[in-house]
């Protein structure tokens, strides 16, 4: 399936590219820790996948919003979603998070962390007033994403339903093969 056939067309969320990526790379400098994002190169050089796309929303000509997700085969991965802290705690994130699901026309993945923080724990929720399902498989490990980041074990959110524990694997090594580039 083409990227293009995941899509549907969506009014606030724009596609980004090279020209965006500063911007949105500074937003996911402060959301994500190392652990959880490549290098500032690793993840420009994503820009060049087919399969890797930047959504993004703006206000007042900045980014104040992006997605980064992976259009596979038969699903879509969220790989980063991030609102800058400037524009947080307004429902704008859940009000953009709708409009990606709305766009997307396949089953949307994403990965958290276990809930043993209240921060872990109060993004689980918020994925789960949208629409997402916590999985309870807990044998998932997302790899080191850099050579400074450790592998994390983390849980896998399926929308708009739970997933089998036999589409579990799939959508496990579908992750592995293609967007962490490990044999399975």
């Amino acid at each position: 399936m083409r990227v293009e056939e995941h899509m549907k067309d969506m009014e606030r969320l724009e596609r980004m590219d090279e020209k965006d990526f500063n911007e949105i790379w500074e937003i996911m400098e402060q959301s994500f820790p190392v652990d959880e994002r490549r290098t500032c190169l690793g993840q420009r050089e994503l820009l060049k996948n087919p399969y890797y796309r930047l959504y993004g929303y703006r206000r007042g000509g900045t980014v104040a919003a992006f997605f980064a997700v992976w259009h596979l085969e038969k699903l879509a991965f969220v790989e980063h979603f991030a609102v800058d802290g400037k524009f947080r705690n307004g429902g704008l994130g859940a009000g953009l998070l709708q409009e990606l699901l709305q766009g997307l026309a396949v089953q949307t993945v994403l990965e958290v962390e276990l809930p043993e923080r209240e921060i872990a724990a109060r993004r689980i929720r918020f994925y789960e007033r949208n629409g997402f399902v916590l999985n309870p498989y807990e044998d998932y490990v997302q790899p080191a994403l850099s050579a400074e980041g450790e592998e994390l074990p983390l849980l896998l959110m399926t929308y708009p339903s739970a997933v089998t524990r036999a589409e579990y694997e799939q959508i496990r090594n579908e992750l592995y093969r293609k967007v962490y580039g490990l044999l399975v």
